[in-house]
């Protein structure tokens, strides 16, 4: 009871250090389970684990074969919530680049990894193409710690971003499918029978996965499954393929439960977020047991295994080789810079999904006696920490050394995807500068999109904005809904991180009739609120612009704009299209340029009038 108490303990004190320190939870998660493991018995007075998940015996946390039924299950879980974020909209949307880093890059990486995995510890092909295929993955919840406090320009970070997301479940396929295919074989020569098992499990893999998926999606379209059980019935439901897929075809489990979140994911399911969010919640809770357990597991013998140059040798040609040969063919005639892929070869962290898929076939393979299995977790464990802890503390650097870190952050983000944030957003989009656009309204972010606009669909009250590692270049926040406690809870929260620059916010109703209370934040005009720019934005649908000949005639017309309320001042344009955002304070602007612009939405303003 200690020692699993202990490791929940330990598993959420990591991910809260790794949340803190803004690093990959990963790292802190395997080194934990190093120091209570193979570490613990180079300190402890009788030489033994702190944690000792016995893999053959009747003693310790997981008996007999409980660890592997443990571990199965919890990757299982994992690598359907993988697969439930791969879009098939987002393969065609991300460009050609994200693509072939997912193909090209995929195939160099499994050829070139697994050429040198044979080549310098002598391994068997199937056991070094397994290593390989391993090692393929990169992965969100690795990669977004690292980027997201640096600037990057949007490109750069949207690359790494969906080659991250993407890569995972595609990965893990490979990877699985690279395991049966030696499992089926024996390790040795593959015959004709074992290429009918290995059939037959892609077959069960993919018809079980497919046949599933649509069965639950039609269960939950006819409310079959009420909405209190969405979320539990759904991971019964994964289980419940894993098994009986294993059924029928032993070791095709895996594949099913991949499959399913892939198919799952792309079909249009109510409450789909639902389901998404709870499997992250609990996949954070399986990864902070799972990792220290399998690090846990490790023994000294293991790790002396690669305590050697050719450890270090393999390291160096996948990092440094192996990585950015895949990127540079990956991105031939792509519009990227040198500087710019010389920074995605740099940063390619391997993820939870190697590392746990590593530990699992590699103790399934030891088992039944495969020559070399007992290199695969050590090693894919060796590149997992290797990369994490290179691109961790060096990656912010590098960016700097390279000329990929932004200097400036003059992005705006506006809060609230309205008819009157799209107006403003086009026009801020015209004048080349990166606009995007959040809502938790469906229907706003479709219009916003159908526009042509970046937008995003999310709750300011939960962590996905700040995870967002493509908004690195936002300066300015803009809070415009309807609802002024959101407007002020906007402000409070992402002040620091997006409103560096300048964060502003629509005036209230009651600050509208109070003079006096007119808030530093305040945006555009001390006498409109959003009803009165909704209001003009029906009227009149457009940005207008008025060109200012100097400072006073800017005082004028903004004097005229005080008077007539159908006119609300917006931005302030220079000759070289830079625009200034105009405050409630907007008196005080101490420099307008000659020959600048006055953008506003309203009525047609009479040049004759405010000469």
């Amino acid at each position: 009871m200690l020692e699993l108490a202990g490791i929940i303990i330990l598993g959420i004190l990591a991910q809260w250090v790794a949340w803190k320190f803004k690093i990959p939870a990963i790292l802190p998660l395997i080194l934990i389970g190093l120091l209570v493991g193979p570490f613990a018995t180079l300190y402890t007075s009788d030489g033994t684990k702190l944690i000792q998940p016995i893999w053959n015996g009747t003693k310790g946390l997981f008996p007999g074969e409980s660890l592997f039924y443990f571990v199965s299950l919890a990757i299982s879980i994992i690598l359907f919530e993988g697969g439930l974020t791969l879009r098939r909209s987002e393969i065609f949307n991300v460009g050609p680049v994200i693509i072939k880093l997912i193909t090209v890059a995929v195939v160099v990486t499994f050829f070139g990894a697994g050429l040198a995995a044979h080549f310098i510890f002598e391994l068997s092909w199937p056991i070094s193409f397994l290593f390989s295929s391993l090692i393929i993955v990169t992965g969100p919840t690795v990669i977004t710690p690292i980027l997201r406090n640096i600037p990057l320009k949007k490109d750069v970070s949207a690359v790494l971003k969906w080659e991250g997301i993407l890569i995972d479940p595609i990965g893990a396929l490979v990877a699985v499918l690279v395991f049966e295919f030696i499992r089926v074989g024996g390790g040795e020569e593959f015959t004709f029978t074992a290429l009918i098992e290995f059939g037959k499990i892609v077959l069960f893999g993919f018809t079980f996965g497919f046949t599933f998926a649509h069965g639950l999606a039609f269960s939950l379209k006819r409310k079959i499954v009420p909405h209190y059980l969405l979320n539990v019935v759904t991971l019964a439901t994964v289980l419940g393929v894993f098994v009986l897929s294993d059924v029928f075809a032993h070791e095709s489990g895996l594949l099913s439960v991949v499959v399913m979140g892939m198919v799952l994911g792309n079909i249009n399911l109510p409450h789909i977020d639902e389901i998404l969010y709870f499997k992250e919640s609990l996949s954070v809770l399986l990864i902070s047991i799972l990792f220290i357990l399998l690090s846990a597991n490790i023994n000294i013998e293991d790790l002396q295994l690669i305590y050697n140059w050719e450890a270090g040798l393999l390291f160096i040609i996948v990092v440094f080789l192996v990585r950015p040969l895949g990127v540079f063919l990956s991105s031939i005639n792509s519009g990227l810079k040198i500087k710019e892929k010389l920074f995605i070869s740099w940063v390619g962290p391997r993820g939870i999904v190697a590392a746990g898929i590593a530990s699992l076939f590699g103790l399934k393979l030891y088992k039944v006696g495969v020559p070399g299995a007992e290199y695969i977790t050590p090693l894919v464990f060796m590149i997992v920490l290797g990369t994490v802890l290179l691109n961790a503390t060096t990656a912010r650097l590098f960016a700097k050394l390279v000329g990929v870190f932004l200097k400036k952050s003059d992005g705006i983000l506006i809060i609230g995807a309205s008819k009157v944030s799209r107006l403003i957003a086009v026009y801020i989009k015209k004048n080349n500068r990166h606009v995007v656009l959040v809502d938790s309204n469906r229907d706003n972010i479709k219009k916003a999109k159908d526009l042509g606009l970046e937008a995003v669909e999310g709750n300011i009250y939960g962590d996905q904005l700040k995870d967002n590692i493509e908004l690195n270049d936002i300066g300015y926040l803009m809070a415009l809904t309807g609802n002024s406690d959101i407007n002020k809870y906007a402000i409070d929260k992402f002040r620091d991180q997006f409103g560096e620059h300048g964060s502003f916010r629509l005036i209230t109703t009651e600050e509208m009739k109070d003079p006096k209370n007119n808030p530093q934040e305040g945006l555009f005009s001390h006498t409109d609120d959003y009803y009165k720019l909704i209001e003009l934005a029906e009227k009149y649908p457009g940005i207008q612009e008025i060109q200012i000949k100097d400072k006073n005639h800017y005082k004028v017309i903004i004097e005229l704009t005080k008077e007539d309320p159908e006119i609300i001042p917006l931005f302030i344009k220079d000759n070289v299209k830079n625009i200034r955002i105009i405050s409630s304070h907007s008196e005080e602007i101490e420099r307008v340029e000659d020959g600048s612009f006055l953008a506003y939405i309203g009525k047609p303003i009479d040049i004759e009038v405010v000469k």
